[in-house]
């Protein structure tokens, strides 16, 4: 395990705060970006252009109803003014898929590269994971059609699909089972980034916001909480820009705390998911060190702030790490803690997905399936996720922008 601390530093609010400088050519191209911008912004922009009010309108629906790619694909606007904008140093300045990876499950992982040659990782899966069973909403109940899950082939089954947006250029919170920590932080994305991987992977299937089923997960790269202002920037803009539904995304934290808190204030938010993975602070500290800063009777008080809508629950999320937080005295332990009054909730056990450099291994299906029943004699909601892309590093806890596969050992991006 690395000898330092990696938690110690982090404080809140992070907002735009990145572990290094961002270099002068980002910050140019992430200026004259028009993705990414608020109504608001827009109508600024337009002013300064001595263009009719109108034209914010017309701006902010082909760069998020229509998800253009190219200035010259809104052809609702004057040539001439097109042409001006491009001149100014505008553009749409969406990012762009460099690789594919496909899986022979359906699943797709993307490596999509940003304005300063970073890249970060999203993932595409037809029919989803089973991640949102038992949540309460609508997304939740077409999971629980089996049927729908059955019948449908790879090539229709995009009609319900989940997409796992990245928050961040690798992560900073350590957690020992995860590879994208191994990578560590390098920066914050933008809300235009965020939102940006959801616009393109929409472009490649061909989606129609209304009628195909679009689940969203912020589960990818990053901690989303130590991005919080950019994070919930890139919410607004999908639920008010592109039209995907609240209740239609979860959000993973880690257990940042301050973050929950505001979050409990937000008029517009996904539902909630807390990466928990173990029945104990003591257990939980090993894993992940975040729980030196806030332990788990803080972080589940901080949850119990969040307003919930009718029928949504809190999800729990529980990588289940063999012989270390996977036997039945934990599950009893888990048990007792999820028994919080008044707090509707869900627990989603996760299989350990494999990968090479760790000590870690994953516990057999049976073990997984006792923990659950374990849990269901309690009385409590639990969920075993289905892995997706395993084959491609696409699966939970996977992500560590891997090139290729060599006799079974992964390269990766620097």
């Amino acid at each position: 395990m690395p000898s330092a601390d990696p938690i110690a530093s982090i404080s809140w609010p992070l907002d735009g705060q990145n572990s290094m400088s961002q270099n002068a050519l980002f910050q140019e191209m992430a200026l004259t970006a028009l993705f990414g911008h608020s109504q608001e912004s827009l109508a600024q922009i337009i002013e300064k252009t001595g263009q009719p009010a109108y034209r914010a309108t017309q701006l902010w629906e082909a760069l998020y109803q229509q998800r253009v790619e190219t200035l010259d694909d809104i052809t609702a606007l004057p040539k001439s003014f097109r042409d001006e904008l491009k001149q100014a140093g505008y553009a749409v300045g969406l990012p762009h898929i460099q690789q594919t990876f496909h899986s022979v499950d359906g699943t797709e992982r993307y490596l999509i590269q940003l304005a300063d040659g970073q890249t970060v990782e999203t993932v595409w899966m037809p029919g989803g994971d089973g991640g949102e069973l038992g949540d309460g909403t609508e997304a939740g109940d077409e999971e629980e059609d089996e049927e729908l899950a059955a019948n449908d082939s790879i090539e229709n089954c995009y009609k319900r699909a989940t997409i796992c947006v990245s928050s961040q250029v690798g992560c900073a919170v350590n957690c020992q089972f995860c590879f994208t920590a191994k990578l560590g932080l390098t920066r914050n994305l933008t809300a235009g980034e965020i939102a940006g991987q959801v616009a393109v992977v929409l472009n490649r299937h061909r989606v129609q916001i209304g009628r195909d089923r679009i689940n969203l997960v912020f589960m990818g790269m990053g901690e989303p909480f130590l991005n919080y202002r950019n994070f919930m920037d890139a919410i607004r803009l999908l639920v008010k820009g592109i039209g995907i539904p609240e209740p239609r995304m979860t959000v993973s934290t880690s257990g940042i705390v301050p973050a929950i808190l505001e979050f409990a204030r937000e008029p517009i938010r996904p539902k909630l998911a807390i990466s928990l993975n173990a029945p104990n602070n003591r257990i939980r500290q090993e894993v992940m060190p975040i729980t030196k800063k806030w332990n788990v009777e803080i972080l589940l008080s901080a949850v119990r702030q969040v307003p919930l809508r009718p029928r949504e629950r809190v999800t729990f999320e529980y990588v289940l790490l063999g012989g270390v937080n996977d036997g039945r005295a934990h599950a009893s332990q888990l048990a007792g803690l999820m028994a919080i009054p008044g707090l509707p909730l869900k627990v989603n056990l996760i299989v350990w997905n494999p990968g090479p450099g760790t000590e870690y291994r994953t516990p057999e299906p049976h073990v997984a399936r006792a923990f659950q029943q374990r849990l269901r004699e309690s009385c409590v909601p639990a969920y075993i996720r289905r892995p997706r892309g395993l084959d491609i590093y696409a699966a939970c806890g996977q992500l560590k922008r891997t090139l290729v596969q060599i006799d079974g050992a992964a390269a990766s991006a620097s």
